[in-house]
């Protein structure tokens, strides 16, 4: 099978090697992280104007919106007709314009993510013997929307299609990107198709057994919320994210070898991402207190497949939340999401925007 056509080479993306920023020079990190975030917004700003400059009027027409419009809000990961232009129509230098803002604002690990789980519209079609030029099960069908002009605070962009919804918002040169949606059907491969053994989310799901099987029966009884996965991610597609409560153990709670295996699960999220909004987003972490983060799980403790199988987990802080879930398809179906609990779609700093404005 050959791979997708639209797939164009990688552009080398440098990404850091470490992804802690030191609390023992908060105030010089601070200063430095306002400079990358006013470069990498201009960036982003440069990367989307060229491929709107690709489009004709047409197709301009139909890759944006004004920032105002409640489409911004109206996201999904499943596969469903969606406002904004697919590869499906437009031309092989406008898809390499468009990956080129993918690209730009994820790492060259999160690029390839993307690349692959896109690619497994291929597989899919293959498992449920699907005709060739089916569009339910469609490489092609994922949608690039602009909201607003770029470069003209606020403003924002998003790809999204089946198991992919990434969202960007712009507000006073500081860019933020959740929702995050990453989905992978199937979780490993089985098909004798050339993709075959491939796991896309294998760090998500083996990080975090290994962190599950390092707690002690304390803390065991303290991170399960039941036996029983959902067969879904709680906050699903929701505008804005809200739990009850956090439950499960904190890194608090931790010895410093879980801690350490806790930051890396957290890190296997943000390391998607490019450097900037990884280590902007870390600092937020840090700032409201890595003790505070909870880790808590429902379902099997080990990975198995097969019907009946499945597990969930959840990282919840107070202002971050990442969800996995592997419950669908005998616990071979993975839904992962990132969110900001108050600033999705960039809404908090929008809220700080306008407050000053007025």
């Amino acid at each position: 099978m050959k791979k997708i056509a639209f797939v164009v080479s990688f552009l080398t993306l440098l990404v850091a090697s470490g992804g802690f920023i030191s609390k023992g020079n908060a105030g010089n990190d601070d200063r430095i992280k306002t400079k990358k975030d006013e470069k990498f917004a201009k960036e982003m700003t440069a990367v989307v104007q060229a491929f709107l400059k690709t489009l004709s009027a047409e197709q301009l027409k139909e890759a944006s919106l004004s920032f105002s419009d409640p489409a911004r809000f109206d996201w999904n990961f499943t596969p469903r007709a969606r406002k904004g232009i697919t590869f499906k129509n437009i031309n092989s230098d406008q898809k390499k314009a468009a990956m080129n803002m993918i690209k730009l604002v994820l790492s060259q690990e999160g690029y390839s993510k993307a690349e692959q789980i896109i690619d497994l519209e291929n597989v899919l079609r293959v498992v449920e013997t699907r005709p060739a030029n089916d569009t339910y099960r469609d490489p092609e069908n994922y949608a690039f929307l602009v909201f607003g002009t770029p470069g003209a605070e606020p403003w924002g962009w998003r790809v999204e299609g089946h198991h992919l919804s990434l969202h960007f918002s712009s507000v006073n040169g500081e860019v933020t990107f959740t929702p995050s949606f990453m989905g992978s059907n199937p979780g490993t491969v089985l098909a004798d198709v050339p993709q075959k053994g491939k796991r896309i989310l294998k760090a998500e799901q083996d990080i975090a057994f290994e962190l599950l099987h390092s707690l002690n029966a304390a803390q065991l009884e303290k991170a399960s919320m039941g036996t029983k996965a959902p067969n879904e991610i709680f906050t699903s597609n929701s505008r804005k994210a809200s739990l009850d409560k956090m439950e499960g153990v904190p890194m608090g709670d931790m010895s410093a070898a879980q801690k350490a295996v806790f930051k890396n699960l957290i890190m296997e999220y943000l390391r998607r991402y490019h450097v900037t909004l990884k280590n902007q987003q870390w600092a937020e972490l840090e700032k409201n207190d890595l003790n505070k983060i909870h880790f808590a799980w429902m379902g099997e403790q080990k990975p198995e497949i097969g019907s009946g199988h499945g597990h969930y987990y959840r990282i919840h802080g107070p202002t971050f939340l990442i969800e996995f879930d592997n419950t669908q398809n005998g616990g071979n179906h993975i839904h992962s999401v990132v969110r900001d609990l108050t600033s999705d779609f960039g809404e908090d700093l929008l809220k700080m925007h306008y407050e000053k404005a007025h």
